[in-house]
């Protein structure tokens, strides 16, 4: 069974080991390749992020192990107030079961409390399990951010997706 539920500090240890996990994946799925947070920072950012109003950190557990993350946090520009970024990560024996989709239909939800009427997201252009996912819950394509991120010493492309928020 999954459950899907926000955050704490005390999942500062299993975040941190999850991250690290899906960073040594050979597909490059996210951002760092070596080394996440400490467990003390992650644990002042999972801190920080349940305080604040315009952030949310949510957790999937499976049978009581934390599988998965889904972060957000509104864009701080009065103009693009309404904008919320996202960065989702799931562990590699636990993908293709529908936590993905979960957590997305509860960030949704949080943004809907928050008043937030868009979701926008980075994805790496060979990451086509996340493009299908994406798409399959309504994320569509808004551009394509050539070089946008700094990685093992080189540049790297993203493709820009976002999902209106009804």
């Amino acid at each position: 069974m999954i459950t899907v539920r926000r955050s704490g500090a005390s999942d500062a240890p299993a975040l941190v080991a999850l991250a690290e996990q899906v960073a040594r994946e050979g597909g490059g799925w996210i951002l760092t390749t070596d080394s996440w947070r400490s467990v003390g920072e992650e644990r002042r950012y999972l801190r920080a992020a349940r305080r604040h109003p315009d952030a949310c950190v949510l957790v999937a557990e499976v049978d009581g192990q934390v599988v998965a993350r889904l972060s957000l946090a509104r864009d701080p520009h009065p103009a693009s107030r309404h904008v919320a970024d996202l960065g989702v990560m799931v562990a590699e024996h636990h993908r293709h079961q529908g936590i993905g989709t979960r957590l997305l239909e509860e960030a949704v939800e949080w943004a809907r409390s928050a008043g937030i009427s868009k979701l926008e997201l980075h994805v790496f252009p060979w990451n086509e399990p996340a493009l299908r996912l994406y798409e399959s819950f309504g994320f569509e394509r808004e551009g394509y951010r050539k070089e946008h991120y700094a990685r093992d010493g080189g540049y790297i492309d993203a493709i820009l997706m976002a999902y209106r928020v009804t």
